[in-house]
């Protein structure tokens, strides 16, 4: 139902988004826009080009009178650092940095100047994939459901988790914009800034760990019918195309690995049993319920109306003050990597986009589950959605045959 594509380089006029599939009479403006532009923007251990950056997406077609039109939606956020490169003799790049895009990218385009595969391969792109997602989470908040991140590691200093388990999801994100390191646990933001300050004065990069969560989400999005309709597979493929993402777990996965089944999946209750099964205190409504998430939100590739958590680990950022070794493609003699501007530590920032991309898959799997041209069409439909009650699943328990 949705798709998107980002066009643009790294340090050219600037970047371009094309967002199809987005139903009529949605309200949106650029301010809308603004607030996750900003956020992509801040982190202790950020580099330069933030500061020179001031991101807001233009509107540029699909909008009119302040509400989506049903056309596709342009997006274009400028590139003020192309000032600087406009017009200007750019020197030739023939060293490859190891970690990047520009061995591999040359090797699959036959690029004689490896600046090419940065430009493209810069994670300015994703100043594009945040705007496009703010779309998307524009479209969900009419339903109810809110996408938002927090961090829990940073160059292995983590917040502690007992601590984190005392606060909902609601808390964590609030105390995560509280601080330029989005962590929710206050007295492991400091340690985590040191770590940060330590990486920078060691002229080295720094990786980490956070959460993106999706609440209020109804059951039954997605579908187990087909490899490709999975919306488990479609989110890990999604947050796993962030640049320097590594790793993508669904709920507590790896550590699910070395459980006892028994110990891993989320039993059903009948809302208003207690603990043993048996019935007491409210009288129970048919509302069928979960007393833990081990899953993550997800069976079958299916939302199970539970919290949505996905995990995410992100690799040091490859681009360092410190040189590696490597080889200058030129000569076909040893070489030492050139520093290009970059962050110390991008984790903060990654968990926007991976909001982005996480609201867009969920944008896409609600478009395909209501059908319809237009927000008006979509309400009705969505508050028709079958729930996880006994009254909408009617079982005859008639005997039948293949």
């Amino acid at each position: 139902m949705l798709r998107f594509l980002t066009s643009g380089e790294s340090h050219g006029p600037g970047l371009t988004a094309i967002l199809e599939g987005m139903p009529a009479g949605l309200p949106l403006s650029a301010d809308d826009l603004a607030l996750d532009l900003a956020r992509r923007q801040t982190s202790y251990g950020a580099g330069g080009r933030m500061k020179i950056e001031q991101d807001r997406a233009r509107l540029l077609g699909g909008v009119m009178a302040g509400q989506t039109t049903g056309a596709p939606i342009a997006l274009f956020i400028e590139n003020k650092d192309y000032a600087k490169w406009r017009e200007r003799e750019i020197e030739p790049m023939t060293t490859p940095r190891p970690g990047h895009a520009d061995l591999t990218g040359a090797v699959k385009y036959g690029y004689r100047d490896l600046r090419l595969a940065l430009e493209r391969a810069s994670a300015r792109e994703t100043a594009a994939r945040v705007a496009v997602g703010a779309v998307c989470k524009a479209l969900l908040a009419q339903f109810g459901v809110q996408v938002g991140s927090y961090v829990t590691a940073i160059g292995g200093v983590q917040a502690d988790p007992a601590r984190l388990a005392e606060l909902s999801y609601a808390q964590r994100f609030e105390l995560a914009e509280g601080n330029d390191l989005r962590c929710p646990d206050l007295p492991a933001v400091e340690l985590m800034r040191q770590r940060v300050w330590d990486t920078m004065q060691a002229k080295d990069t720094v990786g980490g760990l956070f959460e993106v969560i999706g609440l209020g989400l109804p059951p039954g999005l997605g579908s187990h019918v087909h490899w490709d309709r999975r919306l488990s597979g479609r989110l890990l493929g999604a947050v796993g195309s962030i640049h320097a993402i590594k790793g993508v777990e669904i709920g507590p996965a790896f550590e699910n690995a070395a459980r006892w089944g028994t110990q891993v999946h989320d039993e059903i209750f009948l809302a208003g049993e207690g603990n043993s099964g048996e019935l007491g205190g409210a009288q129970p409504d048919g509302r069928l319920v979960r007393r833990t998430n081990r899953a993550g939100g997800l069976e079958g590739g299916i939302t199970t109306g539970e919290p949505l958590v996905l995990r995410v680990a992100m690799k040091p950022i490859s681009t360092t003050l410190n040189p590696l070794r490597s080889v200058d493609l030129a000569t076909g003699q040893a070489d030492a990597t050139t520093y290009e501007r970059s962050d110390f530590n991008a984790v903060p920032r990654a968990g926007v986009v991976a909001e982005a991309m996480v609201a867009f898959v969920l944008a896409d799997a609600l478009l395909e589950k209501l059908g319809g041209d237009s927000l008006a069409e979509l309400r009705p439909r969505f508050d028709a959605l079958r729930q996880a009650r006994l009254e909408d699943l009617p079982m005859d328990g008639t005997p039948w045959r293949f």
